[in-house]
């Protein structure tokens, strides 16, 4: 186990490969935090002792107790979950299969579900309390003819419902839960050629960037006082068109 100083904080990152997730372990760093970032496959963030990758399928039973254990025993300690790590298909409902619904509540949901179940039981442990980041979108709220996503609408909208019953379960123990509901975001999943349509779906006429999410949860961080709270990143989606 390195040994750790007693003021450094510890997040974990889930899908941080790549786009939000790969942004926010350089954005944890600079608030003090000692990061382990876990994701499929990465390519190394450097050479940081501060920063442990952990390669890992968080929908495979298991997977997430796997990710804490291995922050534990690094740093001794687990204060933040971000829970970036998402799967959207967007199809007819109809024409989802069995594997899509497998694929999707895989991550959106099973992972969420281990990660989250181990790393508060850490934080329980340290008696101290933590944090949660759930990662959503705006569609639970302003579905969309144009972006059929009944599958993202099922899993996303239990990370809503369960950011909320954790937040309030956990208040008087020191434990927050958040949410960020986000619109589309400009990462490597969207086309170049498909951002000025995408840009229409939001009321201030623009993709968002990966900057605007990254402050959201920076802030969420910094905010003792918020917990219970779905913030939507989303250029006004959630509000109308």
């Amino acid at each position: 186990m390195t040994q750790q100083n007693d003021d450094t904080k510890v997040a974990i990152i889930t899908g941080a490969s790549r786009g939000i997730g790969a942004a926010l372990v350089p954005a944890y760093r600079k608030l003090g935090y000692a990061v382990v970032a876990t994701a499929r496959s990465f390519t190394e963030f450097g050479i940081d002792p501060e920063v442990l990758t952990v390669a890992a399928d968080i929908a495979a039973p298991g997977a997430g107790a796997h990710v804490v254990d291995a922050a534990l025993h690094r740093f001794g300690r687990v204060d933040t979950v971000v829970n970036n790590a998402g799967i959207f298909v967007a199809k007819p409902f109809t024409e989802y299969t069995d594997e899509d619904f497998d694929a999707v509540t895989g991550v959106n949901l099973r992972g969420f579900f281990e990660v989250s179940r181990s790393a508060v039981a850490a934080m329980l442990d340290q008696r101290d309390g933590g944090h949660l980041v759930n990662v959503s979108t705006s569609l639970v709220d302003h579905a969309n003819s144009a972006v059929p996503s009944a599958l993202a609408s099922l899993t996303k909208g239990g990370l809503n419902a369960v950011t909320k019953s954790l937040a309030v379960e956990y208040a008087a123990r020191g434990i927050r839960v958040n949410a960020v509901a986000l619109g589309i975001i400009r990462t490597p999943m969207h086309p170049p050629e498909t951002h000025a349509d995408l840009a229409r779906l939001h009321p201030v006429g623009r993709l968002g960037d990966i900057d605007d999410v990254v402050d959201a949860i920076r802030y969420l961080e910094q905010a003792p006082f918020v917990t219970g709270e779905v913030l939507h990143v989303d250029g006004g989606q959630s509000a109308g068109h």
